[in-house]
């Protein structure tokens, strides 16, 4: 059951990630509480660096802030529009 290996992470997450905050104008503060995350923008700066990676539903409030599909986060051949 436990594997060592790690689960495919998408490539272009993290750009994808700042490009939805700074299309929608906020600091990373305000976004990490439009995300209602605790640790502020520490969290959102790592997101967008990619040395961390979202859990699935704060990629869902993600997406909803956006606009725009969850697969369109994830998946690096999907464009995100603005």
């Amino acid at each position: 059951m436990g594997s060592s290996r790690r689960r495919p992470q998408p490539k272009r997450l993290a750009g994808k990630l700042l490009a939805v905050r700074k299309g929608l104008g906020l600091s990373q503060t305000q976004m990490a509480k439009r995300l209602q995350l605790k640790k502020a923008y520490t969290v959102v700066s790592s997101y967008e660096r990619g040395t961390r990676e979202p859990d699935l539903l704060t990629l869902l409030r993600y997406a909803r802030l956006a606009k725009v599909p969850l697969d369109v986060l994830v998946d690096d051949n999907a464009k995100l529009t603005k």
